[in-house]
Parts: structure tokens; C-alpha cells; sequence
């Protein structure tokens, strides 16, 4: 098991993630080569892919950006595929994403997760994450 940074684009890796992202959006998404190149190339995206003998297990997503109070960290679009859920690659993921987040000084590191992701919750419980006391809102645009 190894994880990698995807910090250049590669046909290899583009049906893998967009399977693993039908499997958070529980419905049809057509992932682009032009997004994903976008989303490689930039510089406060850091899409990171576990792998098992070359094979994508698991994504996730570290956003990294500057505030005026610092340099906060979100964690996005956690995966990991149904067929290898329970092997522990989640919280590699997790743990790699925190040691991450710490290079690069971020002050906080946030996430969301939906309640009824269980596992998910507990997991991130696990390693630290506490529930914050606000509101969440969102905007579709």
C-alpha cells in the first residue's frame, strides 16, 4: 500500500477517481481529463490516491489556503472503494492527510461528513476531529 500525490495528469488514474466519485455523489458524474488536469495543477489542490499493487483504493482531497487568521486546511471528497472498506485504508488516508496539512503549517484542519456516513464519523472521531459548534451553510451556484 502506497500513497501518492497526483500532481500531473494521467488517463491511468482518471476512471478510478471518477468511480470514486459516483460513490460519494450516489448518482451519475462524468469526471472531465480537463478538470482533472485543472484540479492537479493547482496549487491548493492536492489530490492524493492510495493504492494496492497499482490499483486505486481510496481518494481524498486536501484544499490548502491563506486567511489573514492563517493557513487553514479542508479535507474533501473522502473514498474509499466499497469492495476494500474495513482494510484500514481510510484512516491511512486520514493520518496522511493530517501529516500533510501539518507541512504545510496549516493552523486548523476541517471536514465535513454527512451523519449518516457512521463509519466515516467515527473514524474521524478517532483520530481527533471534534464536532464544531456552527452552522454550515452552502449555496449551490
Amino acid at each position: 500500500m502506497k500513497i501518492i500525490e497526483l500532481r500531473t495528469f494521467s488517463p491511468r488514474y482518471l476512471q478510478a477517481i471518477q468511480s470514486l466519485t459516483m460513490e460519494l455523489l450516489n448518482e451519475p458524474y462524468e469526471l472531465s481529463e480537463a478538470y482533472l488536469q485543472e484540479i492537479v495543477e493547482s496549487e491548493n489542490s492536492h489530490l492524493f490516491l492510495l493504492l494496492e499493487e497499482e490499483v486505486v483504493m481510496g481518494m481524498l482531497t486536501v484544499a490548502i489556503y491563506k486567511t489573514p487568521t492563517g493557513i487553514r486546511a479542508w479535507i474533501e471528497d473522502v473514498a474509499v472503494d466499497k469492495q476494500a472498506r474495513g482494510r484500514g485504508y481510510g484512516r491511512q488516508l486520514m493520518l496522511h492527510a493530517i501529516d500533510f496539512a501539518k507541512s504545510m503549517s496549516a493552523s486548523t484542519l476541517m471536514l465535513t461528513s454527512r451523519p449518516a456516513r457512521v463509519a466515516a464519523n467515527k473514524l474521524y472521531q478517532s483520530l481527533g476531529f471534534e464536532q464544531k459548534e456552527t452552522n454550515v451553510y452552502h449555496m449551490r451556484l
